[in-house]
């Protein structure tokens, strides 16, 4: 399952994200979206899971908690590729 998470904060850094998600499931990409010109994080990134249940755990326990002072999104991605 791919997940969208969204509202991170700009210095957070993919291994961070990545070890946020860990604790519920196996992992297969995490990418943080950088902006090319500055280098720095857009403030959203794709993680997925391995097993769809897994993602679903993950959006329940993490959406609407705060990383530093910024209250993250987390859902089930739509993006095509």
């Amino acid at each position: 399952m791919k997940l969208i998470v969204l509202n991170l904060p700009r210095d957070l850094s993919e291994q961070s994200l990545a070890l946020l998600f860990e604790k519920f499931g196996d992992i297969t990409s995490c990418n943080l979206i950088i902006d090319k010109y500055t280098g720095i994080s857009k403030g959203f990134g794709f993680v997925e899971m391995t097993l769809d249940h897994e993602g679903e755990i993950a959006i329940k326990e993490l959406h609407g908690t705060k990383i530093g002072k910024n209250k993250i999104r987390v859902k089930q991605s739509t993006e095509q590729l």
